[in-house]
């Protein structure tokens, strides 16, 4: 799961969808088909991920912020940023959607379910403000030595996107070591599949959010996928979570 950008110029925030867009989306979407995720390598360069890092103890920034120990939901904390988002995330948002749109539309196809998303972010939210869905979901991971994030799925409310992106801040081996993003799969009469996806800092991983279709013997079936991130060995790991439906 190596999906590469090709030679893109150095990534101010102006210049995130023209860089989004130099990516290889053919080889995105068959991993994404075969796999439930897909790595997009140096989305972002060190200097954007360290800048967006020094973010978290502004609280400006944020709505809210989340203490994982406290919901069981691991060890750990993050931030949910508000609106108006920080121009990078602002324009990574819709860049992103745009290209993933198309392989959300397909699933549900091969799934039976009548949802489609316009080609368009804004179009989406729309309908997801509408529905009483209107704060925004964009996070801002922070990790120590001993977290982890339990396996869960980021879900809202009723409208759901069906992938989401999340991005390593940290470089593993220098900042932190352990925290590997992981991923499982149930299928149904199956045992579960685990998925270690390596990242190093800039690096994104696309995943689904809830299910995706899976093709079988007997036709198309759901699958069911969590994720979450193993126990930080030691220093400090960040991570920034890119998703595309609001929360009630």
């Amino acid at each position: 799961m190596t999906a590469t950008a090709r030679k893109s110029p150095a990534n101010p925030a102006a210049d995130l969808t023209i860089h989004v867009d130099a990516l290889d989306w053919p080889q995105i979407t068959a991993e994404l088909d075969s796999q439930g995720c897909a790595v997009l390598k140096h989305l972002l360069t060190p200097e954007q991920c360290r800048a967006i890092a020094a973010l978290y103890p502004d609280d400006a920034h944020f709505r809210s912020r989340i203490v994982m120990g406290r919901h069981g939901f691991g060890r750990g904390e993050y931030k949910y940023f508000s609106y108006p988002l920080p121009d990078l995330i602002a324009e990574l948002r819709p860049a992103l959607y745009a290209h993933l749109q198309a392989v959300a539309n397909h699933w549900n196809q091969a799934m039976g379910i009548d949802i489609r998303y316009p080609a368009a972010h804004a179009a989406f939210l729309k309908r997801c403000h509408e529905a009483g869905q209107a704060r925004p979901t964009p996070l801002l991971l922070q990790y120590q030595a001993g977290d982890y994030n339990c396996l869960h799925q980021d879900l809202y409310g009723e409208h759901v996107f069906p992938l989401q992106v999340a991005i390593l801040l940290s470089e593993p081996g220098r900042d932190f070591t352990g925290g590997e993003f992981v991923l499982t799969e149930q299928r149904p009469r199956m045992q579960s599949r685990a998925e270690v996806v390596p990242l190093v800092q800039g690096d994104a991983v696309a995943f689904a959010v809830h299910h995706r279709p899976v093709q079988g013997t007997r036709g198309t079936y759901r699958v069911n996928l969590r994720h979450g991130v193993s126990c930080i060995r030691s220093g400090q790991r960040h991570t920034l979570g890119v998703i595309f439906h609001d929360a009630k």
